[in-house]
C-alpha cells in the first residue's frame, strides 16, 4: 500500500489520465447514470471490488475508450450503495493520479460518514483519534453528539492548514473543504485525508501501509449506514476533473420537489407529519436507531436499549442492528422470530413480557408484509400486544416499545391515522425509495410517523442530518416524478403478481407459494413479490435440498435466457418495468445467519410487463421436469 503523491496535470501521465477521463465520459454507457442495481447472473461477488478496475486499467494501457467497451465491463461492487461504475471511475482516477491503490480512496454521498467510519474502526481498536481542520468545523457534524450517543472518543483541533499538523499517538483525520479537483493537491502526512465536496459528499484517502485494516472497514460503513456518492454526483466531479473548472458544490433539493414530495407521501401514509428522506432505506433506518438510541438516553438514563429484530429479515436491516449495538455497551439487539412458522404477534407478546421484566426500552423493527415468506400478522392482535400495559418487577408501568415498520413491500397500507391499526402505538414507518417510491430510479428512502412520536422524529431528523444523509436534490426530483403515480402502480404490479401466482398453482400445484391470501389484498395489501417454494425430491433431507437449491437456479436462468430483455437475476422490487428473480439466501440475507437463510425462489413482478410470456415460459419449465 503506498504513500500518496501530490496530484500535478502538467505531467504527462497526469495528463494523459484526464485525457482518457474526459473518453470514458464521451462515451458513457446510459445504464452508468440510471441504474440503481444489477443482473446478479453477470455478477461476480468475490470478485466485485477488483474485477470491474481491472478491466478499466486494461482500456486505459490500450486507450480503447468506446460506449460498448464501457458496456460490457464487469459489474462493479454491489449496488448504488456500496459502489457503481462512476464511483469506482472516480476513485481510480484519484487513486491512480496520487501514485496510491484504487481502494485507499473510498467515495461517499455523505460528509460525515468517513469521519464516523474510522471513529468506528478506532472505537473497537481503543485508539486515539485527531480531527483537524482549517477554518470552521463543517456545520454538519456535532461532535457532542457523536461523543455521546455514538460513544466515539476524539479530539478536535483547528489548524491553519496541513502543515501546522503535528506528531499524534493515534489516527489523525484532516478535514478540507474543496471546489476543486483533484481534491489531494496538497498532501499533509496524515493518516486520513478527507475531501469535503459540499453537497456531493465526500471522498477519503486511506494513507500508509500501517492503515491498510481500515479500508474494508471505511466501505461496510458505506455499505450500512449511508451510501457511495451517486452516479449523476460522480459525473459532475469527473467533469470537473477533466475541465478543470470549479465545482459547484451550492445545490441541493428544490423546495418545489420537496413539497410535492410531502404531500405525496402524506396522501400514501395518512397522516400530515413531518416527512423525512435520506439517500437510502439503510441511511433512513441508520438515522431511526441512532435517533431512538439518542431519545431513550434522554428520556431512559441508565436503562438496556433492546432493538428486537427478526433474524431473517433483510440482510442490511440485520446487519445494521447488529452494529449499532456492537457500538453500545448499553444496546442489544434481541431475535424476534416471526417466520416459517413463527407467529409474530406471540413472538412480540414473549419479547415484551421480557423486557418489561427487565425495565428496557423496546424498539421493534419488522416487515409488513414479512421478507421472503410474504407473511401478515393478525393486525387486531398486534394492535393488543403493544397496546397491552405491562410492568416491571417494581410495579411500576413497563416502558411502552416504539414500533418500526419497514413498508418496503406495501407502503400504500394506512398504518398511522389515529383510527387504524397502529393509532395508539408510537410507529414510525419506512420504506426503501429504491422500490416503488421512485420504480428504481434512485436509492432514497423516507421515514414518516405518527402523532404519538413527534419528538422521536425530531432526533431522528437530527442523526439524518448529522450524518449528512439526506436525500440529494436529483432524488428528491425523481420522488417527486414518481411518487404521485406508486398506488397506481402498486395495483397493477398486484394485479400482475396475482394472475403469475395463479397460473403456478394450476401448472405446479406441487410448489409451495408464499403470498397473501385474497381476504388479506381485499384490506389493502396487494404486495408485488412473493417466494416460491418449487417441488423436490430425493431419499434423504440433504438430497432434497440440494435438488430443490439446484432447480432454483434451473428455473431462473430459463426465465432470463428466455425474456432477456424482461426478466432479470436481481435483488430488486417496484421496477417500473420487467420481472425480477433471485434466492434471499444469496443475496437480500447476505449477513443472515445460514441458519436463518432462506434457499426459495423470490419473485418480483411490475406493472408493465409480458406476463403472458412469463407464463409461458414457466409452463415450458414445468413440462421439462
Amino acid at each position: 500500500m503506498n504513500t500518496a503523491k501530490p496530484f500535478d496535470p502538467t505531467t504527462t501521465e497526469d495528463a494523459h489520465l484526464l485525457q482518457f477521463l474526459a473518453n470514458v465520459l464521451a462515451h458513457l454507457p446510459s445504464d452508468w447514470l440510471k441504474l440503481t442495481t444489477h443482473r446478479l447472473d453477470i455478477y461476480t461477488e468475490k470478485l466485485a471490488k477488483t474485477e470491474f478496475l481491472e478491466h478499466l486499467d486494461h482500456l486505459y494501457q490500450q486507450q480503447q475508450v468506446n460506449t460498448e467497451a464501457l458496456r460490457e465491463l464487469p459489474t462493479a461492487y454491489d449496488y448504488i450503495r456500496l459502489g457503481h461504475p462512476l464511483s469506482c471511475v472516480l476513485e481510480w482516477s484519484i487513486a491512480r493520479s496520487h501514485g496510491v491503490s484504487a481502494d485507499q480512496v473510498i467515495s461517499f454521498a455523505s460528509q460525515t460518514a468517513p469521519i464516523l467510519a474510522v471513529l468506528r474502526k478506532n472505537h473497537f481498536e481503543k485508539k486515539n483519534t485527531q480531527i483537524c481542520y482549517s477554518g470552521e468545523l463543517p456545520t454538519f457534524f456535532d461532535a457532542d453528539t457523536v461523543k455521546r450517543v455514538y460513544g466515539y472518543a476524539f479530539e478536535l483541533k483547528q489548524v491553519g492548514g496541513p502543515d501546522e499538523i503535528t506528531d499524534f499517538n493515534g489516527s489523525t483525520i484532516f478535514l478540507s473543504e474543496e471546489t476543486e479537483i483533484s481534491p489531494f493537491n496538497t498532501l499533509p502526512p496524515v493518516d486520513f485525508y478527507i475531501c469535503t465536496l459540499g453537497h456531493l459528499g465526500s471522498i477519503i484517502l486511506v494513507n500508509g501501509e500501517h492503515n491498510r485494516s481500515y479500508i474494508s472497514e471505511i466501505q461496510h460503513v458505506r455499505r450500512r449506514e449511508t451510501i457511495a456518492m451517486t452516479p449523476a454526483d460522480c459525473f459532475s466531479v469527473l467533469k470537473t476533473m477533466t475541465q478543470s473548472t470549479a465545482l459547484d458544490t451550492s445545490r441541493g433539493p428544490q423546495k418545489d420537489d420537496l413539497k410535492v414530495v410531502q404531500e405525496a407521501l402524506h396522501n400514501i401514509t395518512g397522516v400530515t407529519t413531518k416527512v423525512l428522506v435520506g439517500s437510502s432505506g439503510l441511511s433512513v433506518q441508520y438515522a431511526i436507531m441512532m435517533g431512538l438510541v439518542h431519545h431513550a438516553m434522554e428520556h431512559h438514563p441508565g436503562k438496556a436499549i433492546k432493538f428486537i429484530v427478526p433474524p431473517n429479515c433483510y440482510g442490511g436491516t440485520n446487519d445494521q442492528a447488529r452494529r449499532v449495538a456492537a457500538c453500545l455497551d448499553h444496546v442489544e439487539v434481541v431475535d424476534l422470530p416471526v417466520d416459517a412458522g413463527s407467529d409474530m404477534v406471540q413472538s412480540i407478546e414473549t419479547v415484551l413480557t421480557r423486557m418489561a421484566a427487565e425495565d428496557a426500552v423496546p424498539y421493534i423493527i419488522v416487515e409488513i408484509p414479512t421478507n421472503p415468506r410474504v407473511e401478515v400478522p393478525n393486525l387486531p392482535d398486534l394492535q393488543a400486544a403493544l397496546v397491552q400495559v405491562r410492568h416491571t418487577p417494581a410495579g411500576e408501568k413497563a416502558i411502552d416499545p416504539v414500533f418500526i415498520l419497514d413498508q418496503t413491500f406495501c407502503p400504500n397500507v394506512h398504518f398511522l391515522g389515529a383510527d387504524k391499526i397502529l393509532g395508539a402505538v408510537r410507529t414510525v414507518v419506512y420504506a426503501s425509495g429504491s422500490k416503488f417510491p421512485s420504480g428504481g430510479l434512485c436509492t432514497a428512502g423516507y421515514c414518516v410517523g405518527n402523532t404519538l412520536v413527534v419528538d422521536v422524529m425530531d432526533t431522528i431528523e437530527r442523526h439524518l442530518n448529522l450524518c449528512d444523509n439526506a436525500a440529494t436534490g436529483l432524488q428528491v426530483g425523481l420522488l417527486a416524478q414518481q411518487l404521485p403515480s406508486m398506488n397506481q402502480r402498486i395495483a397493477k404490479a398486484y394485479q400482475n403478481t396475482r394472475a403469475f401466482v395463479n397460473h403456478i398453482q394450476v401448472t405446479l400445484p406441487g410448489a409451495k407459494i408464499n403470498f397473501v391470501s385474497e381476504k388479506l389484498a381485499k384490506e389493502g395489501f396487494t404486495p408485488s413479490v412473493f417466494s416460491l417454494d418449487l417441488p423436490t425430491k430425493g431419499e434423504t433431507e440433504e438430497a432434497r435440498e440440494t435438488y430443490k437449491r439446484a432447480l432454483n437456479h434451473q428455473l431462473i436462468q430459463l426465465m432470463i435466457s428466455q425474456i432477456p430483455k424482461e426478466s432479470k437475476y436481481c435483488v430488486s422490487y417496484g421496477q417500473l418495468k420487467g420481472c425480477y428473480w433471485t434466492i434471499p439466501a444469496t443475496s437480500t440475507q447476505g449477513t443472515t445467519k445460514e441458519g436463518d437463510k432462506d434457499y426459495i425462489a423470490r419473485v418480483a413482478l411490475s406493472p408493465n410487463m409480458d406476463l403472458e410470456r412469463h407464463m409461458e415460459v414457466f409452463s415450458a419449465f414445468v413440462e421439462g421436469l
